[in-house]
């Protein structure tokens, strides 16, 4: 009777997991279905324009079978080079360039310039620097308290290296830009820094009526190649910038990084396919619907000091010409400027805008032909 006990629970047992074999068969097909070709991209925060540009990234990479973009939200871009290196399953991250000088020069992430590829440069994102109505020179900053965005943050890293090189010592303090916007209302502090592209969606709202304003912020040669010398203007800000005027700054480069998959076949894969289709359906990205900072963005550029993701140099080395490929409105003043001075060399009368445009579109129509 005993035996014939035993006999019916091992038999029960083999059943249930009979049944839980196959019930887990499916499951498991789905989890790789799902997982199947999924990159995950870091970027610099919630206030920043990363967050778009990961957006349109996914938009355009996404097939809804094959592969997908899954955008995480950073903590910045120092935050977002340790992640790189330690934090499982991060694939990518847009960083600003400068913050990748900083963590090379001050050794914060140990064998970062060998473990570390980028896929591209991206856009320039600018310094933004916003004042209450007692301030109106960046000078008179000195000593007061500027809010320069969380510790570690690509704003921190910016705003504490261009205050250093003008000699302007400020009282830093690291609340989110939000929590700093309602100080900088109450006067609690005196300005704060922020590095976004232009728009950024933190000014949009801003009408100028309770005294904030941007201050000018000179451009340093000695800050180095990482810093460009920009302008935002009323078309940026209307709010707080007056028609017909602009208020100098600088501009510094963000990149998409790459972290170190060599060991990891897989996800190497999948990054090696988000390089192919980004950079084959790039010219999309540019146009209308997207965050207008693509405009800015040269597939080829290269980023000094650094190595670029092999698939990516390798697509590169592959179509050229289409990464080095003029936008169409910088083709269309390319081909008025040749016909305006042909017709001067030639001693023609100079043709119309409208000539030039109906030329100019015979040309495309030729051209399109000549392609087939």
């Amino acid at each position: 009777m005993g035996r014939l006990k035993l006999c019916s629970v091992t038999a029960v047992a083999a059943l249930i997991a009979a049944v839980r074999l196959a019930s887990a068969a499916p499951v498991d097909q789905a989890a790789a279905s799902i997982n199947r070709g999924v990159v995950e991209l870091e970027t610099s925060g919630a206030a920043g324009i990363s967050v778009r540009i990961a957006e349109d990234l996914a938009n355009l990479i996404d097939d809804g079978a094959t592969r997908r973009v899954l955008p995480v939200v950073g903590k910045g871009s120092l935050q977002n080079l340790t992640d790189l290196k330690y934090l499982r399953g991060i694939d990518m991250a847009i960083v600003q360039s400068d913050v990748l000088d900083y963590a090379k020069e001050q050794r914060s992430v140990p064998g970062l310039e060998w473990s570390l590829t980028y896929i591209t440069r991206l856009y320039n994102e600018e310094f933004h620097l916003l004042a209450g109505p007692a301030i109106r020179n960046i000078t008179e900053l000195a000593n007061k308290k500027v809010n320069v965005d969380l510790r570690g943050s690509g704003t921190s890293i910016t705003a504490t290296r261009l205050f250093d090189f003008l000699k302007i010592p400020v009282t830093v303090t690291n609340d989110s830009q939000e929590v700093a916007l309602d100080k900088l209302r109450r006067g609690e502090i005196a300005a704060l820094a922020f590095v976004a592209g232009k728009p950024a969606p933190l000014f949009m709202g801003l009408k100028g009526d309770d005294g904030l304003h941007l201050l000018a912020v000179p451009f340093n040669q000695a800050a180095g190649s990482a810093y460009a010398p920009t302008r935002l203007t009323a078309a940026d800000y209307p709010g707080l910038v007056p028609q017909g005027r602009a208020v100098d700054t600088v501009a510094v480069g963000s990149v998409l990084a790459v972290a170190e998959l060599k060991q990891l076949q897989e996800r190497y894969r999948n990054v090696a396919n988000f390089v192919d289709v980004f950079f084959t359906g790039f010219q999309t990205l540019q146009t209308p619907g997207h965050h207008p900072k693509w405009q800015d963005v040269n597939l080829a550029a290269y980023l000094p000091g650094w190595h670029r993701f092999a698939p990516a140099e390798q697509w590169l080395q592959r179509n050229m010409q289409i990464a080095n490929a003029p936008k169409p409105d910088d083709l269309k003043a390319m081909f008025a400027s040749f016909i305006d001075e042909h017709r001067h060399s030639a001693g023609g009368a100079p043709m119309t805008d409208k000539e030039k445009e109906d030329l100019f579109q015979q040309y495309s129509r030729w051209q399109s032909g000549q392609s087939r």
